[in-house]
């Protein structure tokens, strides 16, 4: 069974992704436009124009994993820029996977004092 917490950091690329990319074109991808490396622990979101679909990209050990998830009523809020984007945390992606907006939830606040 896949746990999400076996992955060190999950990675979103930003704007629309060409949904008829394979693993191959994926690949390529999270090498040459972010920069990463595709052979570590990490997980890469990919989102399609119409924001129905997401593909998840990971290496497992002796070969690349794919899956595709298709919103049937609802869309993905996705960042459309760099700047929007964030690394997410893995509950992030259970929230993600349910196809939640997780660029809307509350800021955490830090205090140093209550006086």
């Amino acid at each position: 069974m896949l746990n999400w917490q076996d992955f060190d950091r999950i990675y979103i690329r930003p704007g629309y992704t060409d949904m008829r990319k394979a693993i191959s074109g994926l690949c390529i991808m999270a090498e040459q436009q972010m920069k990463l490396n595709v052979f570590e622990k990490n997980i890469f979101l990919f989102c399609g124009k119409t924001r129905r679909n997401l593909k998840v990209l990971f290496w497992d050990k002796n070969g690349f994993c794919l899956l595709q998830k298709k919103l049937e009523q609802d869309k993905y809020v996705w960042p459309k820029t760099e700047a929007e984007a964030l690394e997410l945390t893995h509950a992030d992606l259970n929230l993600l996977m349910q196809g939640l907006d997780i660029w809307a939830r509350h800021k955490e606040l830090f205090f140093s004092s209550v006086s």
